[in-house]
């Protein structure tokens, strides 16, 4: 199982004081399941970077068959400590059925926090149970604001998960809900302990798996950026394991566009 670290932090500081400009990696998972890594100058290659991305911090790309992530340290630690200690005041999170998950026609505990901020009268429907959008906080519109500059893509829903410690999990699961605009990716942004994060491809999950496909595991770590650009989420399932080593929170926000019926 190959894993990906993030850039050091000097990096990114250097590139948002504008004394350097960064350079971008490239992680790519070739067929004999090596992740190669190479990087490249902006300047060979400017056109396309201002293409994809609106505001030039350091990315790194990580490909695999059917898998398009960019990763990135969007806040420095000082700047992710201070919108961590905002969002513990500020996010309240769902009690009573909404705090619940089906699975196979069953009712669980999710074995996390969770809550969903958003546009007016927005929903979003998964795992059976429909979840109402909250109206943004101050920390919330300041982080998907500075999201959306640096990525250029727009976002009207944020689904927020806090994990108390390493025992706080998600199982193997895709964002692949119908409410869900196609055409934007998932931004995934993680404040507090790195965690694990895992991809496994949908062919090679069980033991009836027809393919033999490496899974790409992921350290998240403190003020992050994870795109999950399409077709990500269509071939690949992703999961924050449990790691019981892990004894401080994380909080992570996951920003969708919903496009409502009538918008379609």
């Amino acid at each position: 199982m190959e894993k990906f670290v993030g850039q050091k932090r000097e990096e990114h500081s250097a590139a948002n004081d504008g004394s350097t400009k960064p350079l971008r990696k490239k992680l790519k998972v070739e067929n004999d399941e090596k992740v190669k890594e190479e990087e490249f100058d902006p300047e060979d290659d400017e056109d396309t970077a201002l293409a994809e991305f609106s505001h030039p911090i350091p990315w790194q790309k990580i490909e695999a068959e059917g898998l398009d992530c960019d990763y990135a340290l969007l806040f420095s630690k000082e700047e992710a400590d201070r919108l961590f200690r905002q969002l513990e005041e500020e996010v309240v999170y769902s009690t009573g059925q909404e705090a619940k998950v089906q699975v196979f026609g069953k009712v669980y505990n999710i074995p996390r926090k969770q809550a969903t901020y958003g546009d007016e009268g927005l929903t979003y429907t998964y795992s059976g149970v429909k979840r109402f959008a909250c109206p943004w906080t101050q920390a919330l519109e300041y982080i998907r604001d500075a999201v959306t500059k640096t990525t250029g893509h727009t976002f009207n829903f944020v689904l927020i998960n806090r994990y108390k410690d390493g025992q706080d999990h998600m199982g193997e699961h895709r964002d692949d809900e119908r409410e869900l605009d196609p055409l934007c990716p998932i931004a995934s942004v993680s404040l507090g302990a790195a965690r694990d994060f895992i991809f496994r491809h949908r062919d090679a999950r069980g033991k009836e798996s027809s393919r033999q496909i490496e899974p790409v595991k992921l350290e998240l770590a403190h003020g992050s950026l994870l795109l999950m650009n399409s077709p990500t989420n269509t071939f690949w399932y992703h999961s924050l394991p449990v790691r019981k080593k892990v004894l401080v929170p994380r909080i992570n926000l996951t920003f969708r566009r919903i496009v409502q019926p009538s918008q379609k």
